[in-house]
């Protein structure tokens, strides 16, 4: 399965300092398989973080794995609110 997740900021050196801590949380944890962070080619202030994990189940627990809350926290809070979770069967 993968994760969507969609940022707005205009503050792009904080936000992509933040998500180099939280891809390192994330890397840590079982089940991760790889993570992508980028801005949009259309929209400076719109960026995405796309990761990868063996299901559903890992990338549950590991954002409740306590280092990934405390890195994530800086983070999430430039989240757009949508879903972002899809299963590849």
């Amino acid at each position: 399965m993968f994760a969507v997740t969609r940022f707005r900021t205009a503050d792009a050196a904080a936000l992509t300092a933040d998500v180099a801590a939280l891809l390192a949380a994330l890397r840590a944890r079982p089940g991760f398989r790889d993570g992508e962070f980028g801005r949009s080619a259309d929209d400076p202030e719109l960026w995405a973080l796309v990761t990868r994990w063996d299901g559903v189940g890992a990338y549950r627990r590991a954002l409740s794995a306590a280092e990934v809350k405390i890195t994530g926290a800086p983070v999430w809070v430039h989240a757009v609110d949508e879903p972002g979770v899809y299963i590849t069967d």
